[in-house]
């Protein structure tokens, strides 16, 4: 097994990433259990991704190949079931020890995926050898600064993958540190610390690349630093006064930094493909998730659950998803299929759909929230319809996301 087997391992995930991201915005639609949606969006979706293109582009932006090849194969059904027995365990008459069985899997998974990387950049752990040719040689200080923070993302990985465990398998032991972390603690340790810093600091080598342009070092340096912390003092201090505000004002920084790094890039650039379009919707829905989340931090918004809610779906299906959408539709470009609906309009179709979905749960949330008293039956009412128009065209972008990626792999 060489560069070919880890290619279609990497597809794999993506393709399970897909699926993941259809079944969550249909248990979403349907109003299943927050914990069931959370981990079919974070575990299932957002990792699943995360995996598949760590494999291929991390040992390359660290001047390596991948040491342990047939490492995808045995992470991927190992994660891919644990997704599911994560997403499974709260739903009623469920056997107790799916949950248990789900965890031990998706840990496991983990840790293949981790020593997979670690043996791999064992020489070269900080990046400082960073794979960039002589006709880049200007990014490499940025390439450098990034790659120092791909560890950290394995660290978050790891301890959330733990607190995972010992949430469901009694023999793990719990660690003082992590016996108080909880479901939406890990969540944000998950998604913040593996997901966006991941983003933060392979978008910043990515992105400049596809747009043929240059990222603000200053931005840069700001970007990586808040997003490496924000995460782990935003889990620490979570609906905890000044630590729940001073990690929500950092992962605000980074995000909005990252967003107003990208629109720097897409305007310098005279590229324009509709992933290009997708990556600059998620970096807009992510300034809206956490100026929501930051709100709540500084007591400004009552956290009502549709706020709440609605934020998670900003950062995570608008900042994440749509930044991973935007990506995928430049490495698998919808074009090159040869069936039905294979184009760039079908694409930027899932996009909008995906985007005005968000707008609309967004507006519910926030009429019911701002609604007086009086005004209180309406509201909830309004919100209601607003919230379910909001997930089905949610539901449609996800749809057409997946036909156009599954498609495309089948041809290919």
């Amino acid at each position: 097994m060489g560069a070919r087997a880890v290619t279609r391992w990497s597809r794999r995930f993506v393709a399970a990433s897909a699926l993941f991201l259809v079944a969550w915005q249909a248990a979403a639609l349907a109003g299943v259990d927050r914990r069931v949606r959370v981990a079919l969006a974070v575990y299932g979706f957002v990792l699943h991704a995360v995996f598949g293109k760590a494999y291929s582009l991390v040992p390359s932006y660290f001047d390596r190949s991948l040491a342990l090849t047939r490492a995808p194969g045995v992470h991927f059904p190992l994660t891919a079931l644990g997704a599911v027995g994560l997403a499974a365990a709260p739903r009623s008459g469920v056997p107790e020890g799916v949950g248990a069985v789900g965890a031990f899997c998706w840990a496991a998974g983990v840790a293949v995926f981790v020593a997979a990387l670690a043996w791999t950049l064992r020489d070269n752990p900080t990046g400082r050898e960073t794979g960039t040719s002589d006709a880049n040689a200007d990014r490499r200080p940025v390439d450098r600064f990034a790659n120092a923070f791909v560890p950290v993302v394995l660290a978050y990985l790891l301890v959330g993958s733990y607190a995972t465990a010992a949430g469901y398998v009694t023999p793990v032991p719990a660690l003082p540190e992590l016996a108080s972390l909880g479901f939406a603690r890990t969540a944000h340790l998950l998604a913040a610390g593996t997901a966006a810093l991941l983003v933060f600091a392979v978008g910043f080598r990515l992105f400049p690349r596809f747009l043929v342009a240059s990222s603000p070092r200053a931005l840069v340096a700001v970007v990586l630093p808040a997003g490496a912390v924000g995460p782990a003092v935003l889990a620490w201090g979570l609906y905890r006064g000044p630590w729940f505000r001073a990690g929500a004002a950092l992962e605000a920084l980074a995000v909005v930094g990252f967003a107003l790094a990208y629109a720097v890039l897409f305007v310098r650039s005279e590229r324009r493909r509709v992933g290009f379009y997708a990556v600059l919707v998620g970096v807009a829905s992510g300034v809206l998730g956490v100026l929501v989340g930051l709100s709540f931090a500084l007591g400004g918004v009552a956290p009502s659950s549709a706020l709440v809610e609605a934020h998670f779906r900003l950062n995570v299906l608008g900042f994440l998803g749509l930044t991973i959408a935007g990506a995928t539709y430049q490495f698998y470009p919808p074009t090159v299929g040869t069936f039905h609906g294979a184009s760039d309009r079908t694409a930027l179709a899932s996009v909008s759909l995906v985007g005005v979905g968000l707008l609309a749960e967004l507006g519910g949330a926030l009429a019911s929230t701002l609604a007086g008293r009086q005004a209180a039956t309406w509201a909830g009412a309004q919100t209601a319809t607003w919230v379910l128009v909001g997930r089905a065209s949610a539901l449609g972008g996800a749809l057409l996301f997946a036909g156009l990626v599954l498609g495309v792999f089948a041809e290919r």
